[in-house]
């Protein structure tokens, strides 16, 4: 059995008080193993996103228990968290979340320099994972210079360079076209394939499809793993 990277048992999550008080994860269990490619598919208002959240440590759990790669998070305090993501976690967003005034090779190298990397070691590793993504000539662009592809295999890039034991994406493909899309996904595909451990946030079953794992999350609620995705609808 292989180790595993997220395992969080009967997770609740609410917000607000009282009669406002909202449930919106009602006791979520879900372990990932390392080298698995889990696609965590849900409509809007699902949940998945306040888990994905709490994945990520953007949040924290209410009750229940979290461990990333063996690390107990309710015996962490909340001012250790930012530590944590940028050593566990590599992250990729929808809207790629790049710094606009940093060409690509500091974008990519920021992670390791948060972490007392010295500059000379960080850009050496962020241009070889630049060039692992098919940047290498474009590396001293801003992102504003860069297509919306090209600016999200920035964002895979600094999700890789500092070889973080889970990467967790929201919507990789939201922001891209079709043909765009499809090669980020292939792209997951041959990472997971080298045996990097993915995690992906999408209300998008065709997107889904692309995970050898679905985890379908209804109303806070785990509702079915690895359904015949051809028969879910979402809205």
């Amino acid at each position: 059995m292989e180790k595993a990277v997220i395992d969080m048992k009967d997770v609740h999550k609410s917000y607000g008080i009282g009669e406002h008080q909202v449930n919106v994860l009602k006791g979520v269990s879900i372990t990932v193993e390392q080298g698995e490619f889990v696609a965590i598919l849900g409509p809007s208002g699902s949940g998945k996103t306040t888990l994905m959240n709490l994945i990520g440590l953007i949040d924290t759990i209410d009750s229940g228990y979290y461990f990333i790669d063996g690390l107990n998070i309710q015996d962490q305090s909340e001012k250790s968290y930012a530590t944590i993501r940028n050593e566990k976690i590599g992250f990729i967003f929808q809207k790629f979340n790049l710094i606009s005034k940093y060409t690509a090779l500091y974008n990519v190298a920021l992670p390791l320099l948060l972490r007392g990397e010295s500059y000379k070691d960080a850009r050496l590793k962020a241009a070889k994972t630049l060039e692992r993504v098919g940047l290498e000539e474009r590396m001293h662009h801003r992102p504003n210079q860069l297509s919306g592809g090209q600016q999200q295999r920035v964002a895979i890039a600094r999700a890789l360079v500092g070889d973080c034991p889970l990467i967790l994406a929201d919507e990789p493909t939201g922001a891209l076209d079709q043909k765009t899309g499809s090669e980020v996904l292939a792209f997951f595909q041959e990472l997971n394939a080298e045996g990097k451990t993915i995690v992906m946030i999408t209300h998008d079953v065709k997107i889904a499809e692309k995970a050898k794992r679905v985890i379908l999350v209804e109303d806070g609620l785990i509702c079915e793993e690895n359904r015949q995705l051809s028969n879910v609808l979402l809205k």
